[in-house]
């Protein structure tokens, strides 16, 4: 076994990054973090159009970083650094939906969203180099947590392509959670986190909102992070990665939220996603799948979802106009018939 392991590490790219690579990442990571914090200062309502154009700036930011790596360190290390990025960002699709969830059950307004979610992400990158770290470390000291991670993933893709309906309750419930243990008002005092109510310290909604952001960070940092583990053993490798997709998230939020609708099949690609990267985890020890076809391939599976997606709202579009889709009514009486 540990013979099998050591050749599956040699499979994966072994970079020489040194202190000066990790400082030039955090201070570009901590620039990023106080530009977009500085540009929202005023708390306004993001628009469509300026939550489009933060998203194609942040995604060319993370590749433009995606070059640096491939001229420091090679092809391989910007093929792993790119499936990292990229399974990040397909993941944090639900991330996405889930803060949608909460901000309307708890009545955020759409002017603070913004500044919990800046704080929300802030907290997330800490999270995930805390799990990062710990992932590498047990998979360079545990042999068979490769295989743990690997079953863990199938199993957890095979519950997402079957659609998990209760997420909405999920939410409610980590809400119910805080406030069995916050003090929580039920009125804001403008976009501070605390505030006074009868000379008492309290939490405003908008810290509650930020605690539940962070714990469902949490739940999802399970699933991510591992399946980045299966794509590179580079700890540098994988916290750009995940550091890049997380900053944006924010801006894909505001693009995205309403937009569930529309992602019919997402939750069958994410399923199909996360079951390949465990797979490919779990036979890493045998077969070797090269970095660039596990790049083709998830993206094939993600792009397939989104077409698919998009085939099917438009069909329904097409049948609402036309009036061709059956009242629930007359579908019922024909499943009985």
């Amino acid at each position: 076994m540990h013979a099998l392991v050591e050749s599956t590490r040699e499979n994966f790219v072994s970079i020489d990054d040194s202190l000066f690579d990790w400082l030039l990442l955090l201070v570009i990571i901590v620039l990023l973090v106080a530009i977009d914090l500085y540009r929202h200062r005023d708390d306004h309502e993001i628009s469509g159009r300026e939550a489009l154009t933060e998203t194609i700036v942040w995604i060319v930011i993370g590749f433009l970083f995606g070059s640096y790596i491939a001229s420091k360190f090679g092809s391989g290390a910007f093929g792993e650094y790119t499936s990292g990025y990229l399974i990040e960002r397909a993941l944090s699709f639900d991330n996405v939906f889930v803060w949608s969830i909460v901000f309307t059950t708890m009545g955020v307004p759409l002017k603070f969203q913004h500044r919990v979610l800046f704080w929300g992400i802030f907290g997330a990158l800490v999270l995930r180099a805390l799990f990062i770290g710990g992932g590498t470390a047990m998979i360079s000291r545990f042999e068979w947590v490769v295989m743990i991670f690997g079953v863990f993933l199938i199993y957890t893709g095979i519950k997402v392509y079957r659609h998990r309906a209760e997420e909405g309750t999920g939410a409610q419930r980590m809400m119910a959670f805080v406030q069995r243990f916050m003090p929580v008002t039920t009125t804001y005092d403008g976009h501070r986190f605390l505030t006074k109510v009868n000379g008492r310290r309290t939490a405003t909604p908008l810290l509650a909102a930020l605690v539940v952001v962070e714990l469902t960070d949490v739940v999802f940092a399970v699933d991510s992070v591992p399946a980045i583990l299966a794509v590179s053993n580079e700890p540098y490798l994988v916290f750009a990665s995940n550091a890049f997709a997380i900053l944006g998230l924010r801006a894909m939020y505001f693009l995205l939220a309403t937009a569930r609708g529309r992602f019919h099949y997402l939750s069958h690609g994410l399923g199909a996603v996360l079951a390949f990267v465990g797979l490919k985890m779990v036979l890493a020890p045998w077969v070797h799948i090269d970095t660039y076809l596990s790049l083709g391939v998830i993206t094939a599976i993600l792009v397939a979802a989104i077409y698919f997606s998009e085939r099917k709202t438009r069909r329904l579009r097409r049948e609402t106009r036309t009036g061709s889709v059956e009242d629930p009514p007359h579908a019922e009486a024909r499943e009985l018939e």
